[in-house]
């Protein structure tokens, strides 16, 4: 197994467990935030040392940080308004159909050239996914609608932006830093979004400490494995891969908590998600 197949794995795992443990958490106690808030205070320092000693700094890694920060905090700003109109069986998988958008752009700006068997891989697994989100339909969803679609579109800037990023940071850590700075903006976004709905800067509740301790090492770590891997390979392909934590998320809900609803929909919808990443994998 190659280094960036590991690195997938190793971000599916963390994925799956950050979304076992955070599951039905109340919404007062704005999870991500308290997630984000970790990650910053436990992480990110060591990160941006890292950053700042050992990236070969310029004014295109300037503008490329600032790309990525900004994509990623309409990101987290657009997912957490979408959550506040349908929910995330809805939300989650619109949003993770950004690799079509990122193929796309990948092809248009940056020349990545996708075997057109990839292409179908992409397009089978991104059928999945909007199979899997029609099973949280929702009356009202209309109005998650616009803000899922930001979100999806912010994914695919700061995906490349990020793959873009790998030329001019080597190491780990400095990669870890880079995506700090990015969560900082969200961190802020979040806070004055919240602030300009509920006149607080810190959520009224707290999840458990073990979900916001677990939660601040994976969401972090999760996403700069993902974007070691686009060292070696496209970031369509790497971010299509991830999809898998979706799939064993899915069947984790299904066969250990029991939520039955729509289960067959469900079953046969990351089936084909699962056909599209076994063709993409034959292809890429």
């Amino acid at each position: 197994m190659s280094e960036a197949s590991l690195a997938i794995a190793g971000s599916v795992a963390m994925h799956v467990v950050w979304n076992l443990i955070a599951r039905h958490q109340p919404r007062r106690a704005y999870a991500l935030w308290w997630v984000l808030l970790a990650h910053l205070l436990v992480l990110a320092p060591w990160g941006w040392f890292c950053l700042y000693r050992e990236a070969r700094w310029s004014p295109t890694l300037i503008v490329l940080t600032a790309i990525s920060a900004s994509a990623n905090a309409t990101y987290f700003l657009g997912l957490k308004r979408a959550y506040d109109h349908a929910p995330v069986a809805l939300v989650y998988p619109l949003v993770r159909s950004s690799t079509l958008l990122i193929a796309l752009w990948g092809w248009l700006l940056t020349g990545d050239s996708l075997h057109p068997g990839a292409w179908a891989g992409i397009l089978v697994s991104v059928a999945g996914l909007g199979l899997l989100a029609s099973t949280g339909q929702r009356n009202g969803q209309r109005s998650a609608l616009p803000w899922a679609l930001l979100a999806m579109l912010s994914t695919s800037i700061y995906s490349l932006s990020d793959k873009a990023v790998t030329a001019h940071v080597q190491s780990f850590g400095g990669l870890l830093g880079f995506i700090s700075v990015g969560y900082l903006a969200s961190w802020l976004t979040l806070s004055v979004d919240m602030h300009r709905q509920t006149g607080a800067w810190v959520p009224p509740e707290r999840p458990r400490l073990r979900v916001v301790a677990i939660g601040g090492l994976c969401v972090g770590l999760a996403y700069v494995l993902v974007v070691h891997a686009m060292r070696s390979m496209p970031a369509a392909v790497v971010v299509a891969f991830t999809n898998a934590g979706i799939v064993l998320a899915t069947f984790a809900s299904i066969c250990i908590f029991k939520e039955q609803e729509h289960w067959r929909r469900r079953v046969l919808a990351v089936t084909v998600i699962c056909l599209g990443l076994l063709i993409l994998g034959f292809w890429r």
